[in-house]
């Protein structure tokens, strides 16, 4: 209950910590007192008749009417606004009188949305003088983003004016200020860690101004109410019940550092919670399609060492190897780390992955400011971070410098401030510098707030138990991995695999297992060298990808952390398209290597058939605007299930963007969109289908699609059949075809359509 309160809030922007919780149903009174302790909630309200409020709530809703309007204009135009707003007031108020409500029971809200010139997320403030909606302004970015940006002036984007008009009197109990006292019963109650006897309070005939200290029971006709231990009950007017806090929550003694599987369990969720919660914040706050409505971006946090603990289930391929980019920039940058710190890079060689995907990291220090405790980190997928195509995906790209700016170890934030000319300039900088800056700052800011949003939340658990009992559970978690993966060695042969790409290169896998030690070697070698071109994935793509496959042999629900991989030695030969050298190109490597691995090692597992084995990676754009997304496929078939049609698989999680999006924010129409039927491979149990996608191009944009299994389909498992390839082209408004291979660039024209038909996944087992 605590972490769906708590992500709903987040979600909004508002810190629970500062409200006070308000009970709805027969049994919120009953948990009231624990979810606000995990919540760090001081006070709760409890209506009389909160058992059946949400019914009874609706016939006392206020009647409210809003007007907005776009002003668009500077904060020194202060007074015009006012004059803007007093008629907005005046309308809304109107509404409201028209619907029966009389003058002296309606108020009216006026708000001000503020922007920095150049940004795209506004935020609200109530309005006032300039100097206090500067300073509301202030602190509202603090609070969302972790930063106060510099600026010469704020810009009134939206002002709002809102009439809240009161419908009847409150509902409330009669409470008696009798002097005499009720009686109260007991009962036998769990409370404290303790079983105990508990006084036993009637509602109905507590008096005005009585208290009830915790541990006791507090019986109404529609609901139980439990005043735990450090909590106190007061009756207030109207028969309401405020509930509050009096002894400070003692965490760090009631949990040790000593392994319980309640906590492990608490603890594994929590952690789960907070990277889910950061990616709440990041997709809240970014601005590119890309981030916000295709979700193709991953939050984690890391121990003190970098390691990874606990993530949110976003892209497999991020998370596996964010934890090298975290130690990487501890590391360098040690003993000059001060807390408000954030650093980025996006260099493969250093635990990226390929140059868009851009990592911004931070550390998170005590509350004195002197010792770093954990850090988190936030991994989003730029449109564009320059490149000789827009998009930042050539196909044919032999040099890392032709896919985009490469940044190693850049200082972000120095000291809570931005340091926005500096990364601007890094942007622009290199052979083929950024297209569209004003976009990845606002992505940038965006994840920021992401990990301020970590950060925040890690500081509150650390107040709530303490810092050694949260760095011991950030070990036991990832020891509760280990152990994991170990009991599915127990099980495991040894096993191999060669995988073929399309280009004829290939990766060689052999698994072998030593039941003794509980532990096992993952052998890359011979594996096809570097790629010439692109299909290279650094050595972290294929730490991420060992990590995935283990992680989803575990049958429980654990977090995906660096624990996963202890028992596993992983040898890959350097060189190698899976271990290339700097300065080799990777764009390619990220998304079809990455699903290569994953599927050259299901194959030798021998668990499921091979699923689309690629991301159809689909980049278009020019100068002005880029988009970027990964298509769907069929999934592989296994034993005692088919394949799944048209959804992302391992190595991407990924949201396909709404058509609604799509063709609101770019030139383009989406003309078809539906399954591919039959493109799965047969067996006894049949492969997922692939999808039909047709793009018709509104403006002249260039168009640069990085995909595999054009050429063969995705392997048959147990004598099962292989899937269909996919198929990529363009069809030419004057009715020309023209076919594409795999990685491949076009010009479009206005009325061309880009035609992609994914591949489907491989069949399982001899009909």
């Amino acid at each position: 209950m605590a972490n769906a309160i708590k992500k709903i809030s987040v979600q909004r922007g508002y810190d629970v910590t500062k409200y006070t919780m308000n009970c709805f149903g027969g049994a919120g009174g009953q948990h009231a007192c624990h979810v606000s302790d995990v919540l760090g909630m001081e006070k709760i309200f409890i209506h009389p008749f909160a058992g059946v409020l949400s019914a009874f709530g609706m016939g006392l809703a206020d009647v409210r009417a809003i007007r907005e309007h776009q002003f668009s204009g500077p904060l020194t135009d202060r007074d015009a606004a006012e004059t803007v707003l007093e008629a907005l007031g005046d309308d809304a108020v109107a509404e409201v009188t028209d619907q029966g409500i009389s003058a002296e029971h309606i108020t009216v809200e006026r708000t001000a949305h503020l922007r920095t010139e150049g940004a795209h997320q506004t935020l609200a403030v109530s309005f006032g003088s300039e100097d206090q909606m500067e300073r509301d302004f202030d602190a509202a970015h603090k609070a969302q983003f972790g930063f106060v940006p510099d600026y010469n002036g704020l810009i009134i984007d939206l002002l709002t004016a809102e009439a809240i008009g009161i419908t009847g009197e409150p509902v409330s109990l009669t409470v008696t200020d009798d002097p005499e006292t009720a009686e109260a019963d007991s009962a036998h109650m769990y409370s404290d860690g303790e079983w105990g006897r508990v006084p036993v309070h009637d509602r109905t005939r507590l008096r005005l101004g009585d208290t009830v200290d915790g541990p006791a029971i507090i019986t109404e006709p529609t609901g139980t109410n439990i005043v735990e231990t450090g909590w106190r009950a007061e009756c207030v007017a109207g028969g309401d019940l405020m509930l509050t806090r009096v002894a400070k929550v003692e965490r760090a003694e009631a949990v040790g550092t000593k392994v319980d599987p309640v906590l492990l369990e608490v603890f594994n969720n929590l952690f789960m919670s907070i990277a889910d919660q950061m990616g709440a914040t990041l997709a809240n706050t970014a601005y590119s399609v890309n981030i916000k409505e295709r979700y193709d971006f991953s939050c984690a946090i890391f121990d003190v060492n970098g390691d990874l603990v606990a993530n949110a289930p976003h892209v497999p391929v991020h998370l596996g190897s964010m934890s090298e980019s975290v130690r990487v920039a501890l590391a360098q940058n040690k003993d000059d780390i001060a807390p408000g710190d954030v650093f980025m890079m996006n260099n493969p060689y250093n635990g990226g992955t390929h140059l868009p995907d851009v990592t911004v990291i931070t550390p998170v220090f005590d509350e004195a400011g002197q010792n770093i405790l954990y850090t988190v980190a936030s991994r989003g997928h730029h449109a564009d971070i320059g490149g000789k195509t827009p998009g930042s995906a050539p196909p044919d790209s032999r040099h890392i410098d032709e896919e985009g700016v490469l940044i190693d170890n850049f200082r972000l934030v120095r000291a809570g401030r931005l340091q926005e000319d500096a990364t601007r300039k890094l942007l622009a900088s290199g052979r083929y510098p950024c297209r569209n800056i004003d976009q990845n700052m606002a992505d940038l800011s965006a994840q920021i707030a992401a990990n301020a949003t970590g950060q925040a939340e890690l500081l509150k658990i650390t107040r709530q138990f303490g810092a050694n009992a949260v760095a011991a559970y950030m070990r036991h978690v990832q020891d509760n991995a280990e152990e994991a993966v170990r009991r599915v060695l127990d099980v495991l042969t040894d096993c191999s695999n060669i995988y073929t790409l399309d280009s004829g290169a290939q990766i060689s896998l052999k698994i072998t297992v030593d039941r003794d030690d509980r532990s096992a070697v993952i052998d890359f070698s011979g594996t096809s060298d570097q790629d010439e071109f692109n299909y290279n994935a650094p050595l972290s793509i294929c730490r991420a990808v060992v990590l995935y496959v283990f992680r989803t042999l575990v049958g429980s629900d654990i977090p995906m952390n660096e624990g996963c991989l202890k028992p596993l030695d992983l040898r890959v030969p350097e060189g190698s398209m899976i271990n290339p050298t700097y300065p080799a190109a990777v764009i390619s490597g990220n998304t079809e290597v990455s699903q290569a691995i994953a599927d050259t090692m299901y194959g030798a597992l021998g668990v499921i058939a091979g699923s689309q084995g690629t991301m159809n990676n689909f980049v278009y754009g020019n100068d002005v605007y880029q988009n970027y997304e990964t298509i769907c496929g069929g999934t592989g078939a296994g034993e005692g299930f088919d394949g799944t049609s048209a959804v992302h698989s391992h190595m991407t999680n990924t949201r396909m963007t709404d058509p609604e999006v799509l063709e609101t924010r770019f030139p383009v129409r989406l003309d078809e969109f539906c399954i591919r039927q039959g493109s799965g491979g047969t067996g006894k149990w049949t492969g997922g289908s692939g999808i039909i996608r047709r793009l018709r191009f509104l403006e002249p944009a260039s168009v640069t699609v990085l995909s595999s299994h054009r050429k063969s389909g995705a392997a048959g498992a147990a004598g099962g059949q292989e899937g269909k390839p996919g198929i990529n082209c363009v069809e030419r408004a004057n009715g020309d075809v023209e076919v594409l291979q795999g990685n491949d660039e076009r010009q479009m024209d206005v009325d061309d359509v880009f035609l992609m038909k994914t591949p489907g996944g491989g069949g399982f087992g001899s009909k």
